[in-house]
């Protein structure tokens, strides 16, 4: 049964029933905020500590913003209605009902208002169904206008016997299919019942999604990360949680879902940020230098590396005790440093093991001539001048940006690391250019970075994560897997993307090798094919290059067809006119609207658009973002991730012909519509598409 009032009288009895414990509810909030905001912030005499206080005032600040009320995002979007006693014991016979919301909220006295999504009770909202019904009688969801103003419900009865709709009802696909505008929004209300079981995967496990367009796969990892820190919280708010997008444009996009949904304390990163070397990437790679500075193999070159820095023993210890003098031959030391090196420790902490070591071998020697020796004296001779100067000559100290530039830019020390693993040509692609005199000097690239970051990893290991996202994984290279795998080593991890949209030059040909390179290799692969977002017409045009981009790969299948979602012009009166007139036809209707073409065509089309009366801000430029207007121009190697309602892809050959990958970006690009896709081509399509 649906019941829909979109006017704001006449209004049925259950309609402003409904309408009331919004109210409420709201109110409700309000006053939750309202007492954490009147809580006394320090603890005056009863703790007098400054850690303390400071740990209570960021408590207390995060809470706050936990509790904050998001404009347009309604309290509740669903109700359950339960066979009597499955959820509660009522004495005055109320009906045993549940409403479902991104936050719990309680009345003054505790009693549930609205159920957080993530409680255990609210999985039935997801997953019931007529064949079984997990204890739910009736399934409410409601319809919004206006923004947050309630304006219908439909009601799901599963005790009956017509079985429910594959998409849910009507409001389900109106919620699915609403228009947007600006960042991505959370899908809380819309989660499918494949998505539900991979959002509450249990904490230990690292799941790797491959996730066709339009299939929820980033909001499946968002809302993962949303129920974690909702049933692990304790532990994860020591270890840390952090999304890792392919760039800053993404994270833009994404950067409202998990506050609406109350969690506020997730960082957001890219890989060039996680790395952290505190260098700029200056330069982008030569995609021959990518590929083979994104090889495994390179981690090899730089072991060899860091440990020719270790110096074979030539000299004679001598430790001075009083009138005593303590000697260590270098038949002596050399063992000690052998045993070192042959252990796997990290190459900054073989330093101070090295140190225990030699004090150890001399006291050895004292107690052998019988002097008493305890804690203190070891630590004395650890500090001996002699000592030090010893693990200073035969353990250098290494700085990995000194490090990487030596050996990238010395091609003999380049020979001796990279002897059988790098052939001469490959030695010569991944030199830096020109002749810098320092790490600041140097004109970085990515890859370097990363490089630099593996390097430090080997001297001193980085403290961990306890759950990672990664987004787009599919272009990482196995060095920046590696990356991102060391920071989560004993944690988890949940890697999201898409083989056919893999672009960059080390993109992974599969989730298993790549698996094995975040050192995961027993993660759980899971596939989601079915699209809700992206109408059959777009995907089965787009899925037409699958063959060619990823043999083997299943073609997605969309849920839903939409009339007039695909059209594809060809541009007569030349390409700037034709995507002109797209775009008009484009803003006529609701939503967002993306014109997307190859990086070096973009700058001529918003010139063209501008004087048609259609200025067009560039995705990534300065502060612009995608709620920046309802056009927003986005360079092709910008677009992934993003979804508009329209979108139009100016000459795909211009993309296709731009990179080495340019196949696999056209996918990429011909797949961010959610409503519409206009193509406009002045020259021959691809030979997939024609």
């Amino acid at each position: 049964m649906t019941t829909t009032d979109p006017s704001a009288t006449p209004v049925s009895p259950e309609l402003q029933a409904e309408r009331d414990h919004l109210d409420a509810a709201r109110a409700a909030l309000r006053r939750m905020r309202e007492n954490v905001e009147g809580t006394e912030l320090m603890l005056g005499d009863v703790v007098n500590d400054k850690v303390t206080n400071a740990a209570l005032r960021k408590g207390r600040e995060r809470r706050i913003a936990a509790l904050a009320d998001v404009p347009g995002a309604p309290l509740f979007f669903g109700r359950l209605d339960f066979d009597p006693g499955t959820v509660f014991l009522h004495e005055d016979g109320d009906a045993d009902r549940v409403h479902i919301g991104r936050r719990h909220v309680h009345d003054p006295d505790g009693r549930p208002m609205v159920l957080d999504w993530r409680a255990p009770v609210c999985v039935a909202y997801y997953r019931a169904s007529p064949g079984d019904r997990m204890g739910v009688r009736v399934r409410r969801r409601y319809g919004f206008g206006g923004g947050a103003l309630l304006t219908a419900f439909e009601d799901e009865d599963l005790v009956g016997d017509t079985p429910a709709a594959d998409a849910g009802g009507d409001l389900l696909a109106t919620e699915i299919e609403r228009p947007r505008t600006g960042p991505m929004r959370d899908i809380v209300a819309t989660i499918q019942p494949e998505q539900d079981d991979l959002v509450r995967a249990p904490l230990e496990t690292t799941l790797c999604v491959q996730g066709a367009p339009g299939t929820g796969k980033t909001a499946v990892g968002l809302h993962r990360i949303a129920f974690l820190l909702y049933t692990e919280r304790e532990r994860l708010s020591r270890s840390g949680v952090a999304i890792i997008g392919p760039n800053r444009s993404f994270l833009s996009y994404i950067r409202d879902v998990l506050p609406a949904l109350g969690e506020v304390d997730v960082a957001q990163t890219t890989v060039e940020e996680l790395v952290g070397t505190g260098l700029p990437v200056r330069r982008v790679e030569e995609p021959a230098a990518a590929r083979v500075k994104g090889q495994a193999r390179m981690a090899e070159v730089l072991r060899r590396d860091l440990w020719a820095h270790l110096r074979s023993p030539e000299e004679t210890v001598m430790v001075r005790r009083g009138s005593r003098r303590w000697r260590l031959y270098p038949e002596d030391l050399r063992p000690l440093l052998d045993e070192l090196a042959t252990r796997g420790v990290a190459y900054g902490s073989g330093r101070d093991l090295l140190s225990h070591r030699i004090a150890h071998a001399v006291l050895s020697l004292m107690e052998g001539a019988g002097e008493v020796c305890d804690d203190r004296t070891h630590q004395q001779v650890r500090r001996d001048p002699a000592v030090r100067s010893a693990v200073t000559a035969l353990w250098p100290k290494v700085d990995p940006h000194k490090m990487v530039l030596g050996l990238l830019t010395d091609p003999e020390r380049l020979a001796r690391a990279a002897d059988g693993l790098l052939t001469a040509e490959e030695q010569a692609a991944v030199l830096l250019p020109g002749r810098p005199r320092g790490p600041k000097s140097a004109r970085w690239s990515l890859e370097d970075l990363v490089l630099i970051d593996e390097a430090a990893a080997m001297i001193e290991r980085p403290v961990g994560l306890g759950h990672v996202v990664v987004d787009e994984a599919q272009d990482l290279s196995p060095m920046q897997a590696r990356a991102v795998g060391r920071r989560c080593a004993s944690g988890s991890l949940t890697v999201l993307g898409d083989i056919a949209q893999g672009t960059s030059p080390a993109a992974a040909a599969n989730w298993s090798t790549l698996l094995e390179h975040l050192d995961k290799p027993t993660g759980h692969l899971r596939v989601l094919d079915r699209g809700y977002r992206v109408p059959a017409q777009i995907i089965d045009f787009a899925a037409r290059l699958l063959p060619e981009i990823a043999p083997g790969l299943g073609a997605p299948v969309a849920v839903r067809r939409a009339p007039g979602a695909l059209r594809v012009s060809h541009a007569r009166d030349g390409l700037a006119a034709g995507v002109a007139e797209a775009c008009r036809g484009a803003l006529e209707g609701e939503g967002s609207v993306g014109l997307i073409a190859a990086d070096d065509q973009l700058a001529a089309l918003r010139e063209a658009l501008a004087e048609e009366g259609l200025p067009t801000p560039l995705l990534g430029e300065g502060d612009t973002g995608l709620d920046a207007a309802r056009l927003v121009a986005v360079p092709a190697s910008l677009a992934k991730g993003l979804e508009f309602d329209a979108v139009v892809v100016a000459e795909p050959a211009a993309i296709v012909e731009a990179e080495e990958r340019g196949t696999n970006r056209l996918y990429v690009v011909l797949t961010r519509a959610v409503s519409t896709l206009h193509v406009v081509h002045a020259r021959p399509l691809p030979a997939a598409l024609g």
